[in-house]
């Protein structure tokens, strides 16, 4: 309890400024109050008001494009060396606030210290990871032909827009804004209205490590006006999205009269599938794991558990047991594993699913209840006697919510898998090779994992299929998105031309 304490009385200190000065837009390294006046940000621990925060418009989103737009040259030209050494310098500027960082992070959106006390870190290793890549981010390749020397090069395509969201806040536009850095690009970032206060910090953050102003522009708002003049604003040339795939869809159709490219990371409703040769004891510890960490907030969640008849029973009733020990409290207390959900919006729509599910004829095997009367908590909850059909295990609850489902062949696992709009990542649990290949060559997502729970490896790709998104993120494939692809032919000596009316 004691530490506990001692991390609220810490946060109260980080939070003063904020509540005596609200967040402003930050644009061109200047503060700007918001065109709209102000919204409030609520801690979703106790309902609490955190802070005013400039509820921006069209009218700032323009002079953010603008302010974007006037520096691109010269960051796009300024050395590579030293383009890498200033995000070099955000990354250690990150480290050194680590600790502000989650513990407004926490308050901010509901997630747990024991998760968020590591963000920042990872956020710091996103800036560390790019600043790397950026000297031979324009390196391209050597294409000879008969005639010709072929080499190409890659630029980076302009003032780019970065929407991002609620669940894991700093991380995630960290992830996308550190590689729009590398790349040479100047970024617009409208944050999620429900979690603006580390987007701030980080803003902050950057300016004060080196970063020219203008190079990062923080517009604060709503996406209906703030979201949309971003996604329609003709000097931005791409825009890298993470939330809904609805929205995915609504920004993608703003964007197509100025022919903008997209980077969309979007839902899931991700399989994990147990088959009786797993290791089980591994294979609870990552059902567990991938489901009801981050309180089950995340794109990558295992939120459909697939498992063997033969083992059904057995897992489940190990399940259960697990599940009513996990911890759900202060996110602030270091032995909590679950927190409350981040707005009263969410909080309402995944306790819907508790009726949905016994209407459907599913049992409520464990949680389905909310904690408390203050805040936003749930408990962590388990569906069993379900059917692939069913609502609660074809649409993404993004909560600590997990629907069991039995099968009894390889074929009718797949099946099932497959069986769904989204595509983002699948979990396979075998302990046999040949059947490990067939199934992930056959299963639709963009990323799989055979024994493991999700393991982010920053080189690899990271993105979905079908209702999961369009495009990948990490290593290589981040600078394909932020930078145009450019081909130059040297003639190698003199080559028949054919001439016309001569």
């Amino acid at each position: 309890m004691a530490v506990l304490e001692q991390n609220v009385d810490k946060l109260q200190g980080y939070l003063a400024r904020f509540r005596e000065g609200g967040i402003a837009n930050r644009i061109a390294g200047a503060d700007r109050a918001g065109g709209a006046g102000v919204f409030q940000t609520c801690s979703p621990v106790d309902r609490s008001v955190i802070c005013d925060v400039a509820h921006g418009t069209r009218d700032d989103i323009d002079a953010a494009a603008q302010a974007a737009s006037d520096v691109f040259a010269d960051w796009r030209d300024m050395p590579a060396t030293e383009r890498r050494k200033i995000l070099i310098n955000v990354a250690e500027a990150i480290e050194a606030r680590a600790e502000e960082i989650a513990l407004c992070e926490c308050w901010d959106t509901g997630q747990t210290l024991r998760f968020m006390s590591k963000a920042a870190l990872r956020g710091a290793e996103n800036f560390r990871y790019f600043a790397d890549q950026v000297v031979q981010a324009r390196d391209g390749q050597h294409l000879k032909s008969p005639t010709l020397m072929n080499i190409t090069t890659r630029v980076p395509i302009g003032p780019v827009g970065v929407i991002t969201p609620w669940n894991t806040p700093f991380m995630l536009s960290t992830w996308k804004i550190a590689p729009a850095l590398a790349a040479g690009c100047t970024v617009v970032h409208k944050p999620a209205e429900a979690s603006p206060l580390t987007a701030r910090l980080l803003v902050e953050i950057a300016e004060e490590a080196g970063l020219p102003p203008g190079v990062l522009n923080t517009v604060n708002g709503f996406g209906e006006e703030a979201g949309k003049a971003l996604t329609e604003h003709p000097l931005i040339k791409a825009i890298a999205f993470v939330g809904e795939s609805r929205t995915g869809s609504i920004i993608t159709k703003q964007g197509a009269d100025t022919l903008k490219r997209m980077h969309l990371e979007l839902g899931g409703k991700n399989p994990v599938i147990v088959f009786d040769d797993a290791d089980l004891e591994r294979a609870l510890d990552a059902v567990i794991f991938m489901i009801y960490s981050i309180n089950g907030e995340r794109c990558t969640s295992s939120s459909r558990l697939l498992v063997q008849d033969t083992i059904k029973d057995e897992f489940e009733a190990r399940l259960i047991e697990r599940v009513n020990n996990i911890k759900v409290g202060h996110p602030l207390d270091p032995a909590t594993e679950i927190g409350p959900l981040v707005t009263e919006e969410h909080f309402n729509k995944v306790t819907s699913y508790f009726d949905i599910a016994k209407q459907d004829g599913a049992t409520v095997a464990a949680g389905g209840e909310t904690v408390g009367d203050v805040g936003y908590f749930v408990r962590p909850t388990l569906f069993t006697n379900a059917t692939n059909d069913m609502r609660i295990a074809q649409e993404e609850i993004f909560g600590p919510v997990l629907t069991s489902i039995p099968f009894s062949t390889e074929e009718e696992a797949l099946a099932m898998a497959n069986d769904t709009a989204y595509g983002l990542t699948g979990y396979l649990w075998t302990n046999d090779l040949t059947r490990a290949l067939r199934f992930t060559d056959k299963l639709e997502a963009g990323m799989i994992w055979v024994n493991s729970e999700n393991v982010r490896h920053l080189p690899t790709p990271f993105g979905g299929v079908k209702a999961s998104g369009i495009g990948r993120d990490g290593g290589d494939w981040s600078f394909e998105f932020y930078m145009e692809q450019k081909h130059v032919g040297f003639a190698t000596g003199a080559h028949k031309i054919m001439r016309l009316g001569a």
